[in-house]
């Protein structure tokens, strides 16, 4: 997969705050920033941008020559958006919180001047983050240019919180800890595949929802509005995980310089692991965090490998056991000598006019027990009865249940004419078999992505066999060599007892069904050698889940793909398969 980077240089910028939370005085800092940088994709953009505006004004050329926007609150932006407050002015743009009149919904909006030698970077990054559709980043909902201003309007999450708040209050458990490093590695690994870099992971551009959620936002958008590019996106995102791990362990910025709130390591230690800065830590996330931050110079421990992309990290974080969360506590007050008070005796009736009131009236006596001869006559024929019933009802019980047991099975359905009932059959519980190999499915000798199979039989969802983007229909673009589709052929190894398959599928949409070979196949090819069907031709979601019902003998299993789903770009289709289990 391609990688993509945004803007100019300035990949090691790990004081500054994030636009949507930094102060007006950040500005001369990161200004400073801006001119140490080569400003590549600034040029570039200059070059780009002419028309009839530039022709009275000339195009800046550098950001010190932008003037920001002149905005205010209660300003509308295509007749909708309505800005509120300014959270950032900086660089020439500005960064507000505002409120959708259409929708009625709260909304964040960056906007710059058309001219800003960022804009056009701004606005492709925008228009591709927003093609992503992952609800684990913050959403692009409009990227517009607009009577000589560029906006891009995002969501707003009110009941989410920074990070750095959050971080503010404590160093996190190790069970958020562990959630924080996987869902944040599994987001961007999704984001890397589609050919997207965030370069500016910051504790300010990851939130927490009350549900303990993280939502990261700005991918792609922050760098282009910063400037900031880079040579390895990948290994520069992952380090920044690394760096909000540490950060959640320890309560500490993993570098020098103090940064988000957070105070940074004393001067010359270098980089030590966070069990070492903190005692209590999680020893498998201090080693995940020191992996991660292998690439700014950290030293490995116990030999294990470098996590330099987030696929790397997601396994790294996938192979520690499970760290759950803790368990709640219920606390008691402790007891105190003497603190027992005795309930408070009724309130008496007080007298009125110094009258004492009336006495009330006393209630008879019990009737005494019976101690005469009679009474005790009484009381043992009583006993001698209810003695007598409890055991005819004991002997009644026991004759039922032994004249059950002496009965062949099926007398009663027999005695009624009938046939003896059938007991069902257990079902045995299915387990998973061993997949020996995968192939692709390419009868016309056309691979699709014949070097991504193994990502599907790996056991891990987050890798895949992807299709590549096919235009204009979705069947694989009506080519010739694609007539019969495409998908995935896996090998058993041997013959099978085939009692169920479950594909999870790349992205929901796909046309496919699941065929099987015949008992004496070998290395089948084509579709006329899977003549057992599995399951019909369907529209699968996330998962393709069958049963066969009864069990079919098989080695091959084929996985066919006949349409793939609009990626949602301008008219072209994608699909894959992420894993593959076959149970028998």
């Amino acid at each position: 997969m391609a990688e993509r980077s945004t803007a100019a240089v300035d990949v090691a910028d790990n004081s500054g705050e994030d636009p949507l939370t930094a102060q007006a005085g950040d500005a001369n800092a990161d200004e400073v920033k801006a001119q140490n940088t080569t400003g590549t994709a600034d040029k570039d953009a200059a070059r780009t941008d002419t028309g009839p505006r530039n022709a009275t004004r000339p195009r800046p050329t550098s950001v010190a020559d932008v003037d920001p926007p002149e905005l205010h609150s209660g300003h509308k932006l295509a007749g909708r958006y309505r800005l509120e407050e300014c959270l950032t002015r900086l660089d020439g743009f500005s960064s507000w919180r505002a409120v959708d009149e259409k929708l009625r919904r709260a909304v964040g909006v960056h906007v710059l001047p058309a001219d800003h030698p960022r804009a056009r970077p701004v606005l492709a990054a925008a228009r591709s983050a927003a093609l992503l559709g992952d609800p684990r980043f913050v959403q692009v909902l409009d990227a517009v240019e607009e009577n000589d201003l560029v906006y891009v309007v995002h969501e707003w999450l009110p009941d989410a919180t920074e990070l750095t708040a959050v971080l503010a209050a404590g160093p996190l458990e190790p069970h958020d800890s562990y959630q924080l490093v996987t869902q944040v590695s599994q987001a961007m690994a999704a984001a890397h595949r589609e050919g997207l870099a965030h370069l500016r992971l910051t504790p300010g551009c990851v939130l927490r929802t009350h549900s303990g959620q993280y939502r990261i936002r700005g991918l792609a958008v922050m760098a282009a509005l910063r400037g900031i590019s880079s040579q390895h996106p990948q290994r520069d995102d992952t380090e920044a995980i690394g760096a909000l791990l540490y950060a959640s362990l320890t309560q500490r910025w993993p570098y020098e310089e103090d940064a988000y709130g957070l105070p940074g390591l004393p001067r010359g230690t270098g980089l030590i692991a966070p069990d070492q800065v903190r005692a209590g830590v999680h020893r498998g996330l201090s080693d995940i965090a020191m992996r991660a931050l292998v690439n700014n110079g950290s030293t490995p421990l116990r030999l294990e490998q470098p996590c330099t992309t987030p696929e790397e990290l997601c396994k790294a974080v996938a192979a520690l056991p499970r760290i759950r969360p803790p368990e709640p506590s219920f606390a008691t007050p402790a007891y105190q000598p003497g603190s027992y008070q005795p309930p408070a005796a009724y309130p008496q009736t007080s007298s009125r006019n110094g009258v004492a009131p009336a006495a009330q009236p006393v209630p008879p006596p019990p009737p005494p027990p019976l101690h005469s001869r009679t009474g005790k006559a009484l009381k043992w024929t009583v006993s001698a009865l209810l003695i007598t019933a409890l055991g005819l009802g004991s002997w009644q019980v026991a004759d039922t249940l032994m004249n059950r047991d002496q009965r062949a099975p099926g007398d009663a359905d027999l005695a009624q004419g009938g046939e003896p009932e059938e007991k069902p059959e257990q079902k045995e519980k299915a387990t998973p078999l061993k997949i020996s190999a995968a192939t692709e499915f390419s009868p016309l000798d056309a691979p699709v992505a014949a070097g991504k199979v193994p990502n599907a039989v790996d056991g891990d969802p987050g890798t895949a066999w992807v299709t590549p983007h096919y235009k204009g229909h979705a069947n694989f673009g009506n080519l010739a060599n694609r007539k019969d589709g495409s998908g995935l052929i896996v090998d058993l190894g041997s013959v099978q007892a085939v009692t169920g398959v479950r594909v999870q599928m790349y992205r929901s949409g796909q046309t496919a069904q699941v065929l099987a070979a015949p008992e004496s196949a070998s290395a089948p090819a084509s579709l006329d050698d899977f003549s057992q069907r599995l399951s019909k031709r369907e529209q699968a979601g996330s998962e393709l889940r069958i049963s066969t019902g009864k069990p079919v003998r098989t080695r091959y299993v084929l996985i066919h793909i006949t349409e793939l789903p609009h990626d949602g770009s301008a008219n072209q289709f994608r699909g894959g398969i992420s894993e593959i289990t076959v149970t028998g």
